[in-house]
């Protein structure tokens, strides 16, 4: 580790699961996610210092209500192939590629942690090796079809178990990601 990379926070993919693996329902539904708000992890937020999100997360974001993704962590960045004409109050959209923009993010994280959202990009921060740990809250339901955990051609990524917490129905599931 680097001087530099001791000054910045980890880069974290964070996410709600149902049991049967999914992040998102069909259409990318997301309600089932929000019935479950009130057993938050509220040290999760605490850390972070900046996210991360791909474009069709930004997008599924934009359609729900703004009390549903109350975020307060910090700058919130979307890469995108192509910037929308115009800008968006609360977000910063790249177009670099994706280490400049993990690299960005982090360090307007100010020493706290990247959170990464979305299955692309968390996948393919996986695969080039920019994920410190996965945070994933499996939630008690079975939603049978929707958006994977990953994306496919993922390939193996070997994680370290490290924590497990209950709150209420939820459980929140801790790895580190073997380098």
């Amino acid at each position: 580790m680097s001087d530099t990379d001791a000054d910045l926070g980890k880069v974290v993919v964070n996410r709600a699961m149902s049991l049967d693996g999914f992040i998102a329902g069909p259409n990318n539904a997301m309600d089932w996610v929000i019935e479950y708000n009130e057993y938050a992890f509220p040290e999760v937020m605490h850390a972070t210092g900046a996210m991360l999100v791909g474009r069709g997360t930004h997008e599924v974001g934009k359609r729900m209500s703004s009390e549903d993704t109350d975020y307060d962590g910090g700058p919130v960045f979307v890469l995108t192939h192509q910037a929308p004409d115009e800008p968006e109050q609360g977000f910063t959209f790249l177009t670099c590629d994706l280490s400049e923009a993990v690299a960005t993010a982090r360090a307007a994280a100010g020493g706290k942690n990247l959170e990464i959202l979305g299955a692309d990009i968390a996948s393919q921060c996986l695969q080039r090796g920019h994920v410190d740990e996965v945070l994933v809250y499996v939630l008690p339901v079975l939603l049978g079809d929707g958006v994977r955990f990953s994306t496919s051609g993922l390939g193996r990524i070997d994680l370290e178990p490290f924590s497990n917490t209950q709150s209420g129905p939820v459980t929140m599931l801790r790895f580190r990601a073997r380098k």
